[in-house]
């Protein structure tokens, strides 16, 4: 059943209430009215869960439970001080998983910011926790030959570039991006000149991952790339010339063939037209 707009703006304005009277990940959103019947909801949504064997049931039905959170998690991210709250961190795990990255990003924006833990029942920290699912998925999506958002890909990079991770965590982040550039640079009717820059930003990022983990699988998109720089590299025309315009010798219409223009009619910016005097 749909949650009338009365409803969601009541629960986006107490989630924001709660949230901006407690500051600090030392404190905890807990007694908070509107925390409280998130958790509850919360706990009743784990059971429905465990009733679900299949992964990919589990990731459907997480995607149809989202949006019931949305008017608490949108009030606690507009006035939230960064109080501990584990709604927020296991919704943001649950959109990883249903595949909501851009809802996932702009949860760990907050929850990176104000340096929340994360449940125990997650055992890595949250920039690595989102490095590593995003990626996992977009190496996911790309093996089957598909796409993933390059956007999505360089947020979550930015946001946690700067989080300690294990380097194979970090590598595949990398490694998605590297292929993602290299499928930009492939598309058909790129031009020479923008699929060059894709391909130089493609081997930035492969050679970063395979720096960072030797064996993350990129070795031979690496060696496909430098071999289409080599392909543009010996395609592009050389250039040569002084850079001055090629003189028209054509001989124009009006003029008899041996005739010369009236130099009378050639003046400088500074001249007169008039030959110079004796």
């Amino acid at each position: 059943m749909a949650m009338s707009p009365a409803k969601r703006h009541f629960q986006r304005v107490s989630a924001a209430i709660a949230a901006a009277a407690v500051a600090g990940p030392e404190l905890s959103m807990a007694g908070a009215t509107a925390y409280e019947q998130q958790l509850l909801q919360l706990n009743q949504d784990r059971l429905r869960l465990k009733q679900v064997q299949s992964e990919q049931g589990k990731a459907e039905l997480k995607r149809t439970l989202i949006p019931a959170y949305a008017p608490y998690i949108e009030g606690v991210l507009s006035a939230g001080n960064g109080a501990q709250d584990d709604v927020l961190t296991t919704i943001m795990v649950w959109c990883i998983d249903a595949g909501e990255f851009a809802d996932a990003l702009s949860i760990g924006a907050y929850v990176i910011e104000h340096n929340l833990k994360m449940p125990d029942r997650f055992a890595r920290t949250t920039g690595c926790l989102l490095a590593e699912e995003i990626a996992n998925d977009a190496l996911k999506t790309q093996k089957a030959g598909g796409t993933f958002d390059l956007s999505l890909l360089l947020r979550t990079a930015s946001l946690t570039d700067e989080r300690d991770m294990p380097d194979q965590a970090r590598a595949k982040l990398y490694l998605a991006i590297g292929r993602t550039n290299l499928q930009l640079a492939e598309e058909d009717g790129v031009e020479a000149d923008a699929a060059r820059a894709w391909l130089d930003i493609a081997r930035k990022y492969l050679v970063r991952a395979i720096d960072l983990h030797s064996n993350c699988g990129g070795k031979k998109d690496l060696e496909r790339v430098d071999r289409l720089l080599k392909r543009h590299a010996e395609s592009k025309p050389t250039e040569s010339g002084t850079g001055e315009p090629p003189v028209d010798e054509t001989p124009k219409p009006e003029q008899d063939e041996g005739d010369q223009p009236d130099e009378g009619n050639q003046g400088t910016e500074t001249g007169t037209g008039e030959p110079p005097a004796n």
